[in-house]
C-alpha cells in the first residue's frame, strides 16, 4: 500500500533527532522533517520507524502519536 504525504512527513519526524519534550514549533518540525528526508530518504525513515517499534514498542507508540499530531499541526 503506497504511503501518503501524511504518513511520510511522520515517519521522517519520528525518525529525527527533535524530542517532544523541546516544545518545538511549527516551524522547528518543518525544519526536522525537511533535513531528515533529505538525509535519509522516505523509505529509510519508514525503516527507522519499523525497527524501533520491534525494539522498543512501548516508547515507539507515544511518540508516532506524537509526531502524527506535531505533523498536522505543522503542514
Amino acid at each position: 500500500m503506497p504511503a501518503t504525504i501524511d504518513d511520510v512527513l511522520t515517519e521522517a519526524l519520528f525518525a529525527s533527532d527533535l524530542q517532544r519534550s523541546q516544545e518545538p514549533t511549527a516551524e522547528l518540525i518543518r525544519e526536522a522533517v525537511t533535513a531528515t528526508v533529505s538525509r535519509l530518504g522516505a523509505s529509510e525513515c519508514a525503516a527507522l520507524v519499523a525497527q524501533e517499534f520491534g525494539e522498543h514498542p512501548d516508547c515507539a507508540l507515544g511518540r508516532m502519536r506524537w509526531a502524527r499530531t506535531a505533523v498536522r499541526r505543522a503542514f
